[in-house]
């Protein structure tokens, strides 16, 4: 089954919290801090895996999580990393954040990656503490939040050529003699009903990917029938051919059909107007009125078209028309890429170790951020120390100066992770 559409949920590891550990040997009556950092979560990495050629791996399996940081130890130690976990995606997926609808990256380049969701920094051990006048921190950090998000993956086709046209023109027919992909071919409409990919290799080295997309009807820009589904799968293409089947057995009228199916394309996409397209004549070995099938031609070079009479079931013409596509690919620029419209490194989600926000939550002040829920999921509040660290981490953040702007006062409550307390300014 051929899927190019898939929302998944990615969720980074957290890192590992800082240990809060004192010496302990013999001979030793009062051993300095020596608790280890924390190790860093997993990220979650999008890896382009050119074998795959549809998105069919996510209908069943829709959470990625990597594991998280492990804590830290005595004498120092730091916890283990967790593992980064690959997800793999086929060459020319398009990467969207799912809220939004914008383009987080554009999957197109062979082995492309992209850290999608970046694991939280392990926290600190209580020895990161330890000054002159502190010499026994009974205090340490915890691991930061590994970033999570919804995701969106939609696959749309790289390809060099799309054959394009009616159902049942030959399109089919067209690629699999051309190429070694093996179609579905039958004489009634809407056989395709998938892409499908094939190289066509006109050797010395000269060689171009043709994509044979799904028969297009009237409406198809509007959604009617799978419209958008097969359409999308054009818009990479830097040379079109527009198959038409200019026999006349269905009573057709081939000029008709040409222009609807350009309609549809540019109402699905302008800039589809601009993009070469080449002309193939094909079923011109039953052709049942000359006339027509004259009328076409002349009426398409009229329009500045190159137009090649072709018989893709016989291969009549179709070298001919593979040799100059390839001729014509050669001037043009590569395939489009699409731009991203986010930088997912700004975002939020990706832990910046001096942000945070403010939010109300009735009559609670919640202040949250990667940087102090770490900070305060250490702090030891039967302790001075911890206490005193804690408050002039908050003053020289800005969260103290960030609280009193937005209204806090002397004993509203103060909502930090897991914290819970009276603010006192």
């Amino acid at each position: 089954m051929f899927i190019d559409k898939a929302k998944i949920f990615v969720k980074a590891g957290n890192g590992g919290n800082g240990s809060i550990h004192f010496r302990r040997e013999k001979y030793v009556a009062a051993g300095g801090p020596d608790g280890g950092d924390g190790g860093k979560g997993g990220n979650v990495v999008l890896k382009v895996d050119p074998s795959m050629t549809t998105l069919m791996d996510f209908k069943y399996k829709k959470k990625y999580a990597a594991p998280n940081g492990m804590d830290g130890v005595g004498k120092r130690q730091k916890g283990k990393s967790g593992e980064d976990v690959i997800v793999k995606v086929p060459q020319g997926t398009i990467v969207r954040d799912y809220e939004s609808g914008r383009i987080i990256a554009d999957m197109s380049e062979p082995d492309k990656e992209l850290v999608i969701a970046r694991g939280g920094n392990g926290g600190w051990g209580n020895a990161h503490f330890a000054t002159a006048v502190r010499q026994t921190p009974n205090f340490a950090k915890n691991g930061q939040k590994g970033g999570e998000r919804e995701i969106t993956l939609e696959l749309k086709l790289l390809a060099d050529v799309g054959l394009a046209g009616f159902p049942n023109v030959g399109k089919s027919t067209l690629l699999s003699r051309t190429t070694k992909a093996d179609p579905k071919i039958a004489n009634y409409h809407f056989t395709t009903l998938e892409p499908n990919l094939g190289v066509v290799d006109l050797g010395d080295h000269r060689s171009f990917v043709m994509a044979d997309i799904p028969g297009l009807i009237e409406g198809a820009s509007e959604g009617v029938g799978l419209g958008h589904e097969f359409l999308k799968h054009i818009e990479r293409t830097r040379v079109l051919i527009h198959v038409v089947d200019v026999s006349g057995i269905e009573g057709r009228d081939p000029i008709e059909d040409f222009d609807i199916i350009n309609e549809e394309l540019v109402k699905y996409a302008p800039e589809l107007e601009d993009r070469l397209q080449i002309v193939a004549a094909n079923k011109t070995d039953i052709i049942t009125d000359e006339e027509v099938y004259k009328a076409f031609v002349a009426e398409m070079e009229k329009r500045g078209y190159t137009v090649f009479s072709i018989s893709a079931a016989t291969g009549k013409g179709v070298d001919e028309l593979m040799k100059y596509t390839y001729e014509e690919l050669s001037k043009l620029p590569p395939a489009v890429v699409f731009e991203s419209e986010m930088n997912i490194d700004e975002e939020e989600f990706i832990l910046d170790d001096v942000g945070f926000e403010i939010s109300r939550d009735g009559d609670a002040y919640v202040v949250s951020g990667s940087w102090i829920e770490a900070v305060g999921g250490g702090i030891n509040f039967d302790d001075n120390e911890s206490l005193q660290f804690f408050q002039r981490a908050l003053l020289n953040k800005g969260v103290i100066d960030a609280l009193v702007e937005a209204g806090v006062q002397e004993g509203d409550t103060v909502i930090i992770g897991d914290l819970k307390f009276d603010f006192v300014y």
